[in-house]
């Protein structure tokens, strides 16, 4: 009887489906990974360790249950490189670790044409407050809020080419955490490593912006080739 049922037992295991643990090494990268959001598009930001300034960005589509590149690009990081999201401390240089929905596109510049995201214009009234003791903190503001300090915010037309075109990441965001970082972006490169943020060349954040579907729920994965930090288990 042992016999028979082990027997069995290797007969129907064929039949049992991989998930996602099982996706090999070589297959796309968020197949491989422990979440990706939920919609059917993604970006990932990844970078060979925590100490990298620069690494790859790339977005992918779900096309007929397999997620396909669309597009990539060289990427920069924090001057500080990398750290873990749900420990990260403002003000460190830092680009944080984590899966992130992407609420909504804006810029200095006018939205490409063809953008299928919602996009919000800077103007001389538009401030990013990051501010820990304001009630506006991770927020942006028209016109700056008296508990928001000038100098503990960004007034976003100072950064006329950095903010050209950019989406917000929704690090820290949705509840915020006092002293943890505001202001995260996925936006044009400057001229060298970001504060925190994800940057890369203008025609690619183009690119991103003419791929980019808000129906799709896209988000961003941000994280290192292995580790604790790995991109995969995010």
């Amino acid at each position: 009887m042992r016999l028979a049922a082990l027997l069995l037992a290797s007969l129907l295991l064929p039949l049992a489906a991989p998930g996602p643990a099982a996706a090999g090494p070589s297959a796309p990268l968020p197949e491989r990974m422990a979440r990706t959001g939920g919609g059917s598009q993604l970006l990932t930001a990844q970078a060979a360790g925590l100490g990298s300034t620069t690494g790859r960005l790339t977005w992918w589509d779900l096309r007929d249950g397999r997620w396909v590149a669309a597009g990539s690009a060289p990427a920069r990081f924090g001057a500080k490189g990398l750290t873990e999201g749900d420990t990260r401390v403002q003000g460190t240089n830092t680009t944080p670790t984590g899966l992130y929905a992407l609420p909504y596109a804006f810029g200095v510049a006018a939205a490409p044409p063809g953008t299928r995201y919602p996009y919000r214009r800077a103007t001389d009234r538009s401030w990013w407050c990051q501010d820990n003791e304001s009630r506006a903190y991770n927020r942006w503001v028209e016109v700056l809020p008296k508990d928001c300090r000038a100098a503990e915010s960004e007034h976003l037309t100072a950064y006329a080419s950095q903010y050209a075109r950019a989406l917000v990441i929704g690090f820290n965001y949705q509840h915020p955490v006092r002293g943890r970082g505001a202001g995260i972006f996925l936006h044009v490169n400057g001229r060298g490593a970001t504060a925190g943020c994800v940057s890369v060349s203008a025609e690619a954040m183009d690119r991103v912006l003419a791929w980019a579907v808000f129906a799709r729920r896209p988000h961003i994965a941000i994280g290192t080739d292995t580790g604790p930090t790995a991109i995969t288990r995010y």
